[in-house]
């Protein structure tokens, strides 16, 4: 005969014990008004001293269809989330709106081998899911749009029918490259952020360019060609692209070498973040360029160090913990009231500081 441990004890053990029925020890915890104090008390104290720890919320709440909480999935690593200076705001954004309406909030990461984070979003138990930067072909794109939950896209390729949040990347980028344009730069590196899956590092060329599925880096991109291109200047040979393996500040740094020693030489670098932008002004400054005389550079994103460094970053800002708030909304919409909500595209700003001023007389920086 089996033995019973304290591990499988149930609330059925426990109303044999006291012979009760079963739904008056589960009124015990859930419904402690239907009793009184002193039958509520033995009932505790009895489960007490048999072992029995309570009952199962998360299996309460699939009895009832919900799971009371909400997945935030990346197809970069969990890591990213919590080591880049605009994904962990915009999860504060989404966790302000999952307190506030009664759910917790679950984290998953993607990995280089998709058949690794599959069973983790397949199994994930979440009411809804909001997906951040995700291409629409991305495998495990297909494993969660499976399970017919809700589901709102943050900067990614959506799919019909679910509503999304975007950032107003090519405006913001094409504005940038405008405030760069009026102050008489006519040399642009570029430091872009991840294009593909299929990740590499260096000098972009023009098929490379033209394949970005990445929705910012492709509308980021978009945009600073837009602004040269209403110009006399000629992209392929006023701008070269880098394209960086990942968003830290050694890649920024490794961006600004590789642009600084091309042959175009620019005079002004155009950042996809603030980030690499920040590695781009340790880079200048280890190499004794002065920003803003010899080089200017802007980034994208105003994090909360782009105002603290030497000289402070010109930049462009998006409204990430908003982002964040407005993704948690439009799920929660959709698992309260059962609406689709309308998509928003929010808006972007250029924060003008010390990094960027005249070029300088069309020589390049020295």
């Amino acid at each position: 005969m089996a033995v019973k441990t304290k591990d499988n004890i149930t609330l059925k053990d426990i109303a044999k014990k006291l012979g009760v029925a079963a739904s008056t020890v589960s009124n015990a915890y859930n419904r402690p008004d239907q009793l009184s104090e002193a039958l509520r008390t033995k009932i505790l104290e009895t489960a007490k001293e048999l072992g029995y720890c309570g009952p199962d919320p998360m299996a309460a709440n699939l009895r009832r269809g919900k799971a009371g909480a909400i997945g935030v999935v990346y197809p970069h690593p969990l890591s990213y989330t919590f080591t880049d200076p605009v994904a962990a705001p915009t999860i504060q954004g989404i966790a302000e709106e999952a307190e506030r309406a009664g759910y917790g909030l679950l984290l998953v990461g993607g990995s280089e081998d998709p058949l690794e984070a599959a069973p983790l979003v397949a199994k994930a138990t979440v009411d809804g899911f909001v997906l951040q930067n995700f291409d629409k072909n991305d495998s495990l794109l297909e494993v969660i749009l499976s399970r017919n939950l809700p589901v709102v896209f943050v900067e990614s390729q959506t799919r019909e029918g679910f509503p999304s949040i975007t950032v107003d990347d090519e405006g913001g980028a094409r504005v940038a490259a405008n405030h760069l344009l009026s102050l008489g730069h006519k040399r642009f590196g570029i430091i872009a952020l991840e294009t593909t899956h299929h990740v590499r590092e260096g000098i972009m060329d023009k098929a490379r360019q033209a394949g970005v599925v990445h929705v910012p880096t492709r509308n980021r991109l978009r945009g600073y060609r837009r602004a040269v291109d209403a110009t006399k200047l000629k992209w392929d040979k006023n701008v070269v692209v880098y394209e960086t393996a990942d968003n830290t500040l050694g890649d920024g740094y490794r961006a600004a070498a590789a642009l600084l020693t091309h042959p175009l030489r620019p005079t002004a670098l155009l950042a996809m973040s603030d980030q690499l932008a920040l590695g781009t002004l340790r880079y200048a400054n280890d190499n004794k360029i002065n920003v803003p005389k010899q080089l200017s550079v802007v980034g994208f994103d105003d994090a909360p160090l782009a105002s603290q460094t030497t000289p402070a970053l010109t930049t462009v800002r998006q409204p990430y913990v908003e982002k964040g708030r407005l993704a948690g909304q439009l799920l929660i919409a959709q698992l309260k009231e059962n609406t689709v909500p309308e998509s928003v595209v929010l808006p972007t700003e250029l924060i003008v500081r010390g990094s960027s001023g005249k070029a300088n007389s069309g020589k390049p920086a020295k």
